[in-house]
């Protein structure tokens, strides 16, 4: 996965300023020649520049520019062939701080089902969902839930609506599933399992209950055995339903260097240091596009082709495809495979607020990330 880029982006970087969205104009020469990313060396990472990865430090430098302009950026790193090569933090963020990652816990979760199937303790995405709400068996209202199967949950192809459809939906998420996994027996199916996509925070958390139940533990401590603790990340708080379920739709609050090394691992094909942490089949089915067109509004001019995977979305920017872990408010996890590269951006949650300004400050952040990526020359 080791490609070089060409300095050809000096040119492309020139012109990102005409390309970013929500940032406003171009800043000048002097402007660039101020900007600070200089990550410090600590925490286990290898720091570089870009301009010993072939980067071109221009094109680096308006990226963070841009992110000084936002009025919601708490921090901004990037990591070329291994090493961490720019980090800047923003208004409330800070190194130490364990950011909400929103939605871009998902990918968390997804890889937790990754690692379970590894382990043994559930049996394949073919698995029905049913085999772990024996108990509500006999109260189910339409019998096509007993058709939705563990695959159907991670590529949000279950048949659930996504929550922001409507106001009562929209309430059952801020208010947490209810005792009893109440949830599952009254949210009404919009289709039929497996024929489309639908957003849906209700399919990752049921995932967060079936590993919870299949491997008969926490699903913090199955993260901290298995995941986080090869990584080396000590989480933050990881919300709890009524039941004292994690929450597996978001909730969860990470460092962004840790988020960075989440991106990474799955870089690497889900190995460090020779200990295959995530099966690199998991890492492939989960870039896997099961839908396409998954996300319906316009974000921007080169946040292209919304496909969803396995709890991964899969963007187009330019010339390149990369693989984000997003969250409201414009958490992101970027990994590009083809030029070695993560990126990640922690922001202010927007916790409650949705549409208007809060999507405005969202689609900012977003276009920043994609915007610069589509700035960088084919490999």
């Amino acid at each position: 996965m080791r490609h070089v880029v060409s300095t050809a982006v000096t040119s492309m970087g020139l012109v990102l300023g005409g390309l970013l969205t929500g940032c406003g104009g171009g800043p000048s020469a002097e402007d660039l020649a101020v900007v600070d990313y200089t990550p410090a060396a600590a925490d286990g990472w290898e720091v570089s520049t870009p301009a010993e990865h072939d980067l071109d430090q221009d094109a680096v430098a308006e990226l963070y520019w841009r992110a000084g302009q936002l009025d919601s950026m708490y921090s901004l790193l990037v990591v070329k062939d291994g090493e961490l090569v720019a980090e800047e933090y923003y208004r409330a963020g800070r190194p130490e701080q364990k950011a909400l990652m929103q939605s871009a816990a998902k990918s968390i979760t997804g890889a937790l089902v990754g690692i379970a199937i590894e382990e043994g303790c559930l049996p394949g995405v073919d698995e029905p969902m049913m085999t772990y709400f024996p108990e509500l068996a006999d109260r189910l209202d339409d019998p096509r839930k007993n058709d939705i199967t563990i695959d159907h949950l991670l590529a949000h192809r279950a048949g659930y609506a996504w929550e922001e459809s409507s106001t009562e939906l929209l309430d059952l998420l801020y208010q947490g599933f209810l005792p009893d996994q109440k949830a599952l027996v009254d949210v009404p199916l919009v289709r039929d399992p497996g024929s489309g996509h639908d957003y849906s925070n209700l399919s990752s958390h049921l995932l967060s209950v079936i590993v919870s139940r299949a491997c008969e533990t926490d699903l913090l401590d199955f993260a901290n055995e298995h995941l986080f603790g090869p990584l080396g990340i000590k989480p933050g708080e990881w919300t709890q339903d009524w039941d004292g379920y994690r929450w597996g739709g978001g909730e969860l609050h990470l460092r962004a260097r840790d988020m960075a090394r989440f991106g990474q691992l799955y870089l690497d094909d889900g190995d460090i240091d020779g200990q295959q942490v995530v099966p690199a089949s998991w890492i492939a089915d989960s870039w896997t596009p099961y839908a396409e067109g998954a996300w319906g509004s316009k974000v921007g001019n080169n946040f292209d082709r919304t496909a969803y995977g396995y709890q991964w979305w899969i963007i187009d920017a330019g010339p390149h495809t990369y693989y984000l872990a997003w969250g409201h408010g414009g958490q992101q996890i970027a990994v590009l495979p083809e030029l070695d590269m993560v990126i990640v951006v922690t922001a202010d949650p927007l916790f409650g607020d949705h549409g208007g300004s809060g999507w405005g400050l969202e689609k900012a952040n977003l276009n920043l990330v994609a915007d610069f990526i589509a700035g960088l020359p084919a490999s």
